[in-house]
């Protein structure tokens, strides 16, 4: 049962915030440096993403279309239905993280590594990661803008235009240099992975600082988070079990299967945190909260289902699939799932 250490710094980075919150002209600092890390941030995803593989795994649409339709319509039907948990068991910000959760796309790096260990389809996992990512960066503004609407912390059309400016423009301008700076960007993968999830950090200090200098954790209790965590647990089994019988009667194979399994159950932390920054402002903290747990959880579960699908009869008989297609991931992927 792993524990992600990066769940660990940024468990570290929410306690330096309930300790020293950022206020006043360094409120103002951390919010402008926040803002300029999440712009980054998304140049990067773009500059990674490799056009020629994502056309070439259009080849395989139907897999890529099922895993997609799990991440942006059953996820966030199985959200709407949770809102009658609100609030005998989920309060209306708690339920609002939840419903964002089943917003944000799919992880690439963690459905990669999992479908590798359980023996299959690794380079269809690479790309219906990569076109979950690349389709939430529209998709799930929109859906916020549909189901969450006021709701959203103050959600407006100026959130679509923050989203665009901050998020769409630096991707898109990192698809167009990527032929110039692919190289250089796949040579420092390392660093300019630990500038990712540096961004990150930062994104989460400022969100929770805003939180706590509002005093909106006053209204999370042990009992609220225990429900939570209770809800996030059952949204995972169905997942789980959805995308993988799911899979097997929609007449896919074996290797197929564990592709759709791990991409389709995910969401994506690295994603998700910046986008929640945007959307939601000084509520943010509240709404990553959800997002943050059901991250380590499905690391947690995920790394048992992979392990066991690896001794299953059937991966007997399944061919280990390429190790060059997990790095070439490596080097297309947000380092930060």
């Amino acid at each position: 049962m792993p524990i992600d250490p990066y769940i660990l710094l940024l468990l570290g980075t929410v306690g330096l915030a309930a300790l020293l919150p950022a206020r006043g002209t360094g409120a103002d600092v951390a919010s402008g440096a926040s803002t300029a890390a999440i712009a980054f941030l998304f140049f990067l995803y773009g500059a990674r993403l490799s056009t020629r593989e994502a056309v070439e795994g259009l080849k395989h649409w139907r897999l890529h279309v099922t895993v997609l339709a799990c991440t942006f319509v059953v996820f966030p039907l199985l959200g709407l239905a949770a809102r009658g948990l609100e609030p005998v068991l989920l309060t209306h910000n708690l339920y609002t993280g939840l419903l964002f959760l089943t917003l944000v796309p799919s992880t690439i790096q963690s459905s990669i590594a999992f479908t590798s260990m359980a023996r299959g389809n690794v380079p269809a996992a690479i790309c219906a990661g990569s076109f979950s990512s690349l389709a939430g960066i529209v998709v799930t503004p929109l859906l916020a803008a549909a189901l969450l609407g006021s709701s959203g912390g103050g959600f407006s059309a100026d959130s679509l235009v923050k989203i665009v400016l901050q998020l769409l423009v630096p991707f898109l301008a990192g698809q167009v240099l990527r032929r110039w700076i692919g190289g250089f960007i796949t040579r420092h993968k390392k660093v300019l992975g630990y500038v990712d999830r540096g961004s990150i950090l930062l994104v989460v200090y400022t969100a929770f600082s805003e939180g706590m200098v509002q005093g909106i954790w006053h209204q999370v209790s042990a009992v609220r988070l225990a429900g939570l965590l209770a809800v996030e647990a059952v949204l995972l089994a169905v997942m789980l079990t959805l995308t993988w019988y799911g899979g097997k009667a929609l007449g896919f194979q074996r290797e197929d299967r564990i592709a759709i399994q791990f991409a389709g159950s995910k969401k994506s932390l690295a994603s998700g945190l910046p986008m929640a920054s945007v959307l939601f402002g000084a509520h943010a903290s509240l709404a990553v909260l959800p997002l943050m747990l059901f991250h380590q959880m499905q690391l947690m579960v995920c790394a048992v289902i992979a392990k066991r699908r690896a001794h299953d009869p059937e991966a007997a008989t399944t061919p280990v699939p390429p190790v060059a297609a997990s790095r070439i991931a490596v080097g297309t992927a947000p380092r930060s799932d």
